[in-house]
């Protein structure tokens, strides 16, 4: 039986005439209602068909909606079903990765976004379906986006009747109308109670997150403030944490202290926990056991989630919210090759959303783990995760789609370009897409072929699974099985539980015996995997063990490859099936998803990638004693200079071989290393150096330019400078400073600029840093001077190295600093009425005591006579009583000698 009462008194129901209309007048409408309107659940009902006031009949209609999280999806369908007084599967159903329920009678059908992109890719016109509701769109996951763009494409190009409402918790759906061609924007008023807002800031500071790290004093203050919130006020308490490990030890810690049940709610909860919370019945989630429940079956419940209840759930009973003010989102490192979930402050729209949990049934109270200080600071929205995460799943998925640049797709946000490049390059590392040709631009895929997916890269985009898992399970099928590739495929498809250890072999075999709710998933997604249709085809014309080595993240990693069979080593054909150990079938598995991550170790712990990150395992580990390893998970701390490992297998020589020989290579190096010339013949893996031989008659070309390298890390210090050497560049910088023309830039990158015309033949027959040490800098320097046009002739004239003074004497000029200097005793300039000047620049005159001690320094020697010198007088006179220090000096004799005995 309906429940008419239910659906009458969601809000949202008010706002379905118009969005209707919307509809019907444009095709395209973006649903802006608050969490709790009924907007998941009413909005496709009515619009299929399902309900109706009995005076006009509804057409029937064919819905999917599409969610963010398989938790969501499951939730909402029972949640519809239960609405019509039916059970999931008759006319409302769903599908998720690995689960399908569904009927012949089935009209609404919710799925997740990456479900809704597998069946684009196999049927662009989605045949029989009549409207797509994108449900919490605000979230702005990546496959989410991805959907969005496909369907406007489908739109556009083959069903402009197929209706498209892209459905928000938020206000802020300006960005989706305009994407929409300028769609109406419906707005359902929500029926909100007041929230109250405590801040509740740790009383002593606690350290910031990086990466996966959460600070334990701050997971025991949300404990203390969770215990807090049940003393102070009455209700169920919801508390956002940001992963399941968090939840994990916060439910440690309140224990049976809090009075209360406490349950876990995140994607990998078991299923009987999720519908015990959403059914918000103590009793019945009692029989969850331990999975869940870390209490007594009382009235009151504490529920510990993450992110996923911020939108997409309903808790019933919550009255209480306890933020911790993090959240989880995507992070790639382009340059190390590394991907994984890292820890940062939640958006002001994200506090929003999980206050507003407390005020959905009756009024409520949030408490914020930070102060109110804090709060202005926070970003306004979360990071869209197509700028911040791994982009090489939806490049495959642009280019199944024919558009492998991603250019003509409809998006609110352009991929970063940086991180499609790299993408692209592991794509076409992988043989899943056509490598872009030389000369090519990134953007250019017509005529040349670049960038197109291979019937290869339709078979790894069907799996359901990122594109190097994908790559691994096909290649590695043939070799290890594929019950076997599967399995490990699994596991790395959605990483184990911390609890399983560092050890892919051991946490594969505790998975096997395992009854946990991971274990359960795990061998969902085993069955799903070896039932896949795409690895029959794989059977007899695999790709190469090696193909896609050295897919790294960065840009150019990719260069060369995409070639599948026949050109790299690989195994022997089914080598290891049925009879290779856990330990080489984890690591081979591994190896083909990760090349690039295959490590040797380093001692204590630590192992060297081949991509050149270097990498540390924890303490304990059975793996910090083998020689190499396959890196499945590994994340860099922002202030850390080596990844921590979390998971990895161990692999032998020959196998890292194999997976990673795109980057082998062997060849002479000759390099600048520790201030002298290093010459050697090299086996190397990537960055990983497997043989090493000393080199006695190095390639000279090598050699010099390991010297000029030298010189530029050490600077032209390394050759010999005299005096007369430093003084000759002295004066040809003056003259390139003040006269210009052809005289030359002596500056340190201008002369390594030119190393050719000055620094040959001498370079070329250098072999060491002595070599160059030998080198006279001056004598090479004078080769630079214009002798073609005769002006070298005139470098005495114009800066001279001596200049004579009225004594007689001829006095060193000094050009090193901004204006020449001449030091000169003041005696010897006796008569000398105007300053000398060397180009037309007057000298800086530095006039010095009989005993060369600096006396004055002047720029205008007329002026110096006329107003100094006689203060200088009166000083030096006493002091040197048998020198000349006549009154007039303008008619005074220059001298350098004592006064005459009378």
């Amino acid at each position: 039986m309906i429940r008419d009462d239910i659906l009458g008194s969601l809000p949202v129901h008010t706002a379905v005439p118009a969005l209707e209309r919307a509809l019907d007048a444009h095709g395209c409408a973006v649903l802006c209602a608050p969490p709790g309107t009924g907007k998941t659940t009413l909005v496709p009902l009515v619009l299929a068909g399902l309900l109706g006031d009995g005076s006009v009949a509804r057409p029937v209609r064919r819905v999917i909606v599409a969610e963010p999280r398989r938790i969501a999806a499951r939730a909402a369908a029972r949640r519809m079903a239960w609405l019509l007084g039916e059970r999931v599967g008759e006319r409302v159903g769903f599908t998720v990765r690995g689960e399908r329920v569904v009927g012949r009678a089935t009209v609404v059908e919710v799925v997740t976004t990456g479900v809704l992109l597998q069946r684009l890719q196999r049927d662009q016109e989605l045949a029989g379906v009549d409207v797509v509701i994108l449900d919490e769109c605000h979230e702005r996951h990546l496959d989410a986006d991805t959907v969005a763009a496909f369907l406007l494409d489908v739109r556009a190009a083959l069903r402009p009747e197929l209706r498209l409402v892209a459905a928000s918790a938020t206000t802020d759906a300006a960005g989706w109308a305009r994407l929409l061609g300028d769609a109406p924007v419906v707005e359902a008023r929500g029926v909100s109670y007041p929230v109250e807002v405590v801040w509740a800031p740790p009383v002593k500071p606690v350290r910031p997150p990086h990466g996966m790290r959460v600070d334990p004093a701050l997971l025991a203050h949300v404990a203390s403030v969770v215990r807090r919130a049940l003393a102070e006020r009455d209700g169920d308490v919801l508390c956002f944490l940001p992963g399941v490990g968090e939840i994990g030890r916060v439910a440690g810690l309140l224990g049976d202290a809090a009075g209360a049940e406490v349950l876990q709610v995140h994607g990998r909860a078991p299923a009987a926990v999720q519908d015990a919370v959403l059914a918000g019945s103590a009793g019945s989630a009692g029989s969850a056991g331990s999975a869940g429940s870390a209490g007594s079956a009382g009235g009151r419940r504490v529920v510990l989630a993450t992110a996923v209840a911020e939108s997409s759930l309903t808790v019933p009973g919550v009255r209480i919210v306890v933020d911790a003010g993090l959240a989880r989102e995507p992070r790639t490192d382009h340059a190390r090759g590394l991907s994984a979930l890292t820890t940062v402050r939640v958006s002001q729209a994200g506090a929003r959303q999980r206050a507003g949990r407390a005020g959905r049934e009756a009024p409520g109270v949030v408490y914020r783990c930070w102060t109110e200080a804090e709060d202005s600071r926070l970003a306004r929205f979360p990071s869209p995760e197509i700028k911040v995460a791994d982009l090489a799943a939806f490049a495959l998925q642009a280019a199944c789609w024919g558009d492998p640049s991603a250019a003509g797709l409809a998006l609110l946000d352009p991929p970063p370009a940086g991180a499609l490049a790299a993408a692209r390059s592991v794509l076409a590392a992988i043989g899943a897409v056509e490598a872009v040709e030389a000369g090519q631009g990134e953007g250019d895929t017509d005529g040349g072929g670049g960038g197109r997916v291979t019937e290869r890269g339709v078979r790894m985009a069907r799996l359901g699974l990122h594109p190097r898992l994908a790559r691994a399970l096909l290649d590695g099928a043939p070799e290890v099985g594929t019950r076997r590739a599967a399995e490990v495929v699994a596991l790395l498809s959605e990483e184990p539980p911390r609890a399983y250890g560092d050890d892919l072999a051991a946490a594969w075999r505790t998975a096997r015996r395992g009854e946990d709710g991971y274990a359960a998933r795990w061998r969902q997604e085993v069955r799903r995997l070896e039932r896949a249709p795409e690895l029959s085809s794989s059977t007899g014309s695999r790709g190469s063990v090696s193909a896609g080595a050295g897919a790294g993240a960065g840009a150019g990693a990719g260069a060369g490859a995409g070639e599948t069979s026949g050109s790299s080593p690989r195994f022997g054909s089914g080598s290891m099936s049925g009879s290779g150990s856990d330990d080489a079938v984890a690591g081979l598995i591994a190896a083909l998803a990760f090349p690039e991550r295959v490590a040797r170790a380093r001692g204590e712990g630590a192992c060297l990638m081949v991509s050149g990150t270097g990498g540390e395992l924890g303490e304990g580990s059975r793996l910090r004693g083998a020689p190499w390893l396959a890196v499945a998970v590994a994340d860099r701390p922002a202030t850390a200079a080596s990844a921590r490992v979390r998971l990895a297998a161990v692999i032998d020589e020959d196998t890292a071989r194999a997976a990673a020989g795109r980057l082998l290579v062997a060849g002479e190096e000759v390099r600048w290393e520790d201030g002298d010339v290093v010459a050697r013949e090299v086996e190397r893996l990537g960055a990983v150096e497997l043989s090493v031989r000393a080199l006695r008659a190095p390639d000279g070309r090598l050699v010099r330019a390991a010297l000029l390298d030298g010189l530029r890390r050490e600077g032209l210090g390394l050759l010999r400078w005299t005096r007369d050497a430093q003084g000759l560049r002295d004066r040809l910088d003056f003259l390139h400073r003040e006269v210009g023309g052809g005289w030359p830039d002596v500056s340190d990158v201008a002369l390594l600029a030119r190393a050719d015309e000055w620094l040959e033949p001498e370079l070329s027959r250098a072999r060491r840093r002595s070599d160059l040490g030998r080198l006279d800098a001056g004598q090479a320097l004078r080769r630079l001077l214009p002798w073609t046009t005769g002006e070298a002739a005139r470098l005495d004239e114009l800066a001279p190295e001596r200049v004579e003074v009225p004594s007689g004497s001829r006095v060193r000029v000094e050009y090193g600093g901004p204006q020449p200097v001449l030091a000169v005793k003041l005696q010897e300039l006796f008569g000398l009425r105007e300053t000398p000047k060397v180009a037309g620049v007057p000298v800086l005159v530095h006039l010095l005591s009989p005993a060369g001690r600096p006396a004055a320094v002047t720029a205008d020697l007329a002026s110096f006579w006329r107003e100094g010198y006689r203060a200088v007088r009166a000083e030096l006179r006493g002091r040197y009583p048998r020198h000349p220090w006549p009154e007039d000096p303008l008619t005074a004799v220059p001298t350098r000698r004592l006064n005459q005995r009378r």
